[in-house]
C-alpha cells in the first residue's frame, strides 16, 4: 500500500461520507420528497412509480457499465465526478416539473449513484483487505443508514418551515456539495490498491451461485416498494420522522448482521434478515396508526441495507476468482429486481386506491428471496 495513502478508518469514514450523498441522498432522499410532489404537482402512484424506476434503471445501467475494463485505472476520477453529477442532479430536480424532466434526471441520478457505490467500494475495499480490516466494511456501507438520516431530518425541518417540494431537493444538492468535500479530504489521493489485471474468468457453473442471483433479484424487487412509497403510505404527519427512523435503524445493521452471519451462517442470516423485512413490509400496511409506519421503518431500515452486503459477500464467496464480473450480474439482477418492483406497485396501488396489494406482493418476493438463498449455502463435504 501507497505510504501517502490514508489509514483504513481514514478511507471506511470517506466511503460512509461518499455512499451518504450517492445512495443515502442520491437515491433515496426521493422518498420523503415524494408526497410533496404528489400532493403539488398532482402526480398518481404510477407516475411516482415510473419516476423511482427511471432512477434504478440508471442504477443498472450504471452498474454494469463500472464492472467493464474501461474504467481501471480510472476509479478515482469517475468516482468524484459522479459525486459532482449527483450534487448537481439533486439541484436540477428542484427547478424542473414536467414528467420528463424527472425521468432523465433521476436515470443520471441512478447512474452517478451506481458509479460511486462501484468506484468507491473498490477504492476503499481494496485498501481494508491489503490491512486485513474487512470489519471496517461496515462503516463504509453505514454511509447509506447516516445519508438516510440526514436527509429526513433536513425534510423534516423543511415541513416545519412549510417550504414546498423543491426546497427538498434544492437543500439536498448544497448538502451533497458539502458531503463531496469531506470526501475529498478524508480519501486524499487514494486510489484502488492491489487491483486485478486483465480479464476476469467466467462466473462458475454453480446451482448455488444461480440460486443467489434469482434471490438478490427477488430482494430488489421487494424491498424498493416499501422504501419508495413508505412515506406516502403514511399519508399524514410525521412521514419523514418514519424514513429517519429507517435511516437510524439502517446506520449500525450491517455490522450487527455480520455478527449474527458469523453465529448462524452468511445464507442463514440473509434468510433471517428477509423474514424481518417480511414483518417490517407487513406492518406498513397491517398495523394501524403511526405505529405501523414507524414499525416499518425501524425493520426496513435494519435489514435492506444489511441483506444488500450479505448477498454481495455470498457472490463473492461462491466466484472469487471474479470479484468484478459477480459484482455486475447481481447488482443487475437486483437492478431488475428494483425497476420492475415500483411500476408494478404504482400500478397495482392505483387500481386499488390503497398500498395493501403493493406491499403483500413485496412481502411474497422477500419471503421467496430468503428462501432461495436459505436452500444456496453449500453443503459441507
Amino acid at each position: 500500500m501507497n505510504a501517502a495513502s490514508p489509514s483504513p478508518l481514514r478511507l471506511a469514514f470517506a466511503g460512509m461520507a461518499a455512499l451518504a450523498v450517492a445512495m443515502g441522498i442520491g437515491r433515496f432522499v426521493y422518498t420523503p420528497i415524494l408526497p410533496g410532489m404528489m400532493e403539488e404537482l398532482h402526480l398518481t402512484p404510477a407516475d411516482a412509480g415510473w419516476i423511482a424506476s427511471a432512477n434504478y434503471l440508471g442504477y443498472l445501467v450504471g452498474a454494469l457499465a463500472a464492472a467493464g475494463g474501461w474504467a481501471h485505472g480510472r476509479e478515482r476520477l469517475l468516482m468524484f465526478s459522479s459525486l459532482a453529477a449527483s450534487a448537481l442532479l439533486a439541484g436540477l430536480m428542484g427547478l424542473n416539473e414536467t414528467m420528463a424532466a424527472f425521468l432523465v434526471i433521476r436515470f443520471f441520478a441512478g447512474l452517478a449513484s451506481a458509479f460511486v457505490m462501484v468506484f468507491m467500494s473498490s477504492i476503499v475495499f481494496s485498501h481494508l483487505a491489503a490491512a486485513g480490516r474487512g470489519d471496517l466494511q461496515a462503516l463504509h456501507f453505514g454511509g447509506v443508514g447516516l445519508g438516510i438520516a440526514g436527509s429526513s431530518a433536513l425534510l423534516a425541518f423543511l415541513v416545519t418551515e412549510h417550504a414546498g417540494w423543491s426546497a427538498g431537493w434544492l437543500w439536498s444538492g448544497v448538502i451533497s456539495l458539502a458531503g463531496l468535500l469531506v470526501v475529498a479530504l478524508l480519501a486524499g489521493s487514494a486510489t484502488t490498491a492491489n487491483g486485478v489485471a486483465g480479464h476476469e474468468p467466467a462466473l462458475p457453473r454453480n446451482n448455488s451461485l444461480v440460486k443467489m442471483i434469482v434471490a438478490y433479484g427477488l430482494f430488489g424487487f421487494g424491498y424498493v416498494v416499501t422504501a419508495t412509497f413508505l412515506i406516502a403510505i403514511v399519508r399524514q404527519g410525521g412521514g419523514s420522522r418514519v424514513w429517519m427512523v429507517a435511516g437510524l435503524a439502517g446506520f449500525p445493521s450491517t455490522w450487527l448482521w455480520q455478527k449474527v452471519a458469523g453465529r448462524i451462517g452468511l445464507y442463514a442470516a440473509y434468510a433471517v434478515s428477509c423474514l424481518i423485512e417480511v414483518a417490517g413490509v407487513s406492518a406498513s400496511v397491517v398495523v394501524k396508526g403511526a405505529a405501523g409506519p414507524l414499525i416499518a421503518g425501524v425493520l426496513l431500515g435494519g435489514t435492506f441495507i444489511a441483506i444488500t452486503a450479505l448477498g454481495l459477500q455470498a457472490g463473492r464467496q461462491l466466484a472469487p476468482r471474479a470479484p468484478r464480473r459477480i459484482f455486475a450480474v447481481m447488482t443487475a439482477a437486483f437492478g431488475l429486481g428494483q425497476i420492475v418492483g415500483p411500476i408494478a406497485a404504482g400500478l397495482l396501488a392505483q387500481a386499488s386506491g390503497n398500498y395493501t396489494l403493493a406491499s403483500v406482493m413485496a412481502a411474497a418476493a422477500l419471503l421467496a428471496s430468503g428462501f432461495i438463498a436459505w436452500s444456496a449455502a453449500p453443503k459441507s463435504p
